[in-house]
């Protein structure tokens, strides 16, 4: 492992963990912050070098290749359609838009999809990784973990206008088919990651990563949690993030203290 890009991931790591930080304590004190999309920006860096030094830049760039064109083309499709998420469109505050999808989202989908699968990775610590089963098992869980993570942030941002649901819904004004939506965009992006992993090696041994720095991603996921139990403005996703998101995040790190000389092992190739 590069100990240059190491530092880099570690500095982006504190910036992140920073910002998330900011927003939870906003109510009370207000700290400097990036706004949205300097918030997105640090957090894709973030995942991006983290997976390269993990995984590899070749496994990294499919990874984030096929999580951007997935992401985009199912977003675009269910703007344009509301077949996939519910009928919704993008407000201005997330920038400049290709088509009707800010450019922003398809960052802000790998964003939270590799600590998701991060988690998830350290939920299924023990599971064979060469066994049938374990890839699309992978692809599952991390789906869930990914879409809870959405249960508790997508109401927030709706009210905060990032985007609009035209036709309301059941859950804090959000249809319940939205979610639906998250497991399907997930699920394909994970299971063709996957796939198109089998062709290309790793170019060296995670484990020579330590099991802290391994780790970051699932603790940045933990954060977020304890930052949606902290302070919402929507004091009953307070409750629900602390079982939608505090779970996995629990039982993640609880197996990466417990787990800890396999807990760099891949699930999965």
């Amino acid at each position: 492992m590069h100990r240059g890009t190491r530092a880099v991931v570690w500095l982006l790591f504190a910036g992140v963990m920073y910002l998330i930080l900011a927003e939870t304590v906003a109510a009370w004190v207000h700290l400097p912050d990036f706004g949205n999309i300097g918030f997105t920006v640090v957090f894709v860096l973030f995942a991006l070098l983290h997976c390269a030094q993990q995984e590899g830049w070749k496994r990294t760039g499919i990874f984030f290749a096929v999580s951007a064109i997935v992401s985009y083309a199912m977003e675009d499709l269910g703007v344009q359609t509301g077949l996939i998420f519910g009928r919704y469109h993008y407000g201005d505050a997330l920038g400049t838009k290709l088509g009707h999808v800010p450019i922003l989202i398809p960052l802000a989908w790998f964003m939270m999809i590799y600590p998701s699968w991060r988690v998830a990775k350290a939920m299924l610590v023990g599971i064979n990784p060469r066994s049938l089963a374990a890839i699309p098992a992978l692809a599952l869980l991390a789906s869930f973990v990914m879409t809870g993570w959405d249960v508790v942030m997508d109401p927030g941002m709706a009210a905060a206008g990032n985007w609009v649901w035209e036709n309301g819904g059941a859950y804090f004004g959000v249809p319940r088919h939205n979610y639906l939506g998250w497991l399907l965009t997930t699920f394909l992006v994970y299971s063709i990651t996957a796939a198109l992993w089998r062709y290309v090696k790793w170019p060296h041994n995670p484990a020579s990563a330590t099991p802290v720095f391994a780790a970051l991603p699932v603790l940045v996921y933990a954060f977020f949690a304890v930052r949606y139990v902290a302070e919402n403005r929507i004091p009953a996703l307070q409750l629900i993030a602390m079982f939608s998101m505090g779970v996995p995040a629990l039982a993640a790190v609880i197996q990466l203290l417990l787990n800890r000389p396999s807990a760099n092992t891949s699930t999965a190739d």
